[in-house]
């Protein structure tokens, strides 16, 4: 915990960054804002005990995660949990492209998310690093130790099959 207590104000910025990454996905008027998800994120790291962070990407991956974890929490106390009522649909094309969309069904994103957990762990890491974290290529291929060409063919089948099981059509 002390190593997460000096960590944090050199990995602030980057934080920021990505909760804004992260909220800019959600709709207009949110009630929670980048600063109050980064703290939250940062209350959930600290609760977290025996991780040994195998590198910058793992952190910022995890880091990541916990913020999806509280958006989707956010959504569910709301009773966001109807799927298409009134969500954007948003395929998941390129993380570039989409991060501009504000994407409102952050619930059946999640839900999405863990079947493909469920069937390919690994790819889902892939679009949580990709879409959530703004990770490159060759930086979510560090981070899950594989090539650079594993994570383009991961990157391709998980968007089709999120694609798929978003109603959207394949990319």
């Amino acid at each position: 915990m002390a190593a997460l207590d000096r960590l944090l104000p050199l990995v602030h910025a980057e934080l920021r960054r990505l909760a804004g990454r992260h909220m800019r996905h959600e709709r207009v008027g949110h009630t929670l804002q980048a600063s109050a998800l980064v703290n939250e994120a940062y209350l959930r790291l600290i609760e977290i005990k025996q991780v040994e962070w195998q590198n910058r990407a793992h952190f910022f991956a995890m880091a990541s995660r916990l913020m999806r974890r509280i958006l989707v929490d956010a959504a569910r106390a709301k009773g966001y949990q109807k799927r298409n009522a009134g969500g954007q649909k948003v395929s998941l094309d390129e993380a570039g492209a989409v991060a501009a969309a504000p994407f409102t069904d952050y619930v059946a994103l999640d839900n999405a998310l863990n079947a493909l957990e469920a069937v390919d762990a690994r790819k889902c890491k892939v679009v949580e690093m990709r879409f959530f974290a703004g990770m490159s290529l060759e930086e979510t291929a560090e981070a899950l130790h594989v090539s650079v060409g594993t994570i383009k063919g991961d990157w391709r089948l998980a968007r089709a099959w999120l694609a798929r099981e978003l109603g959207d059509s394949p990319p």
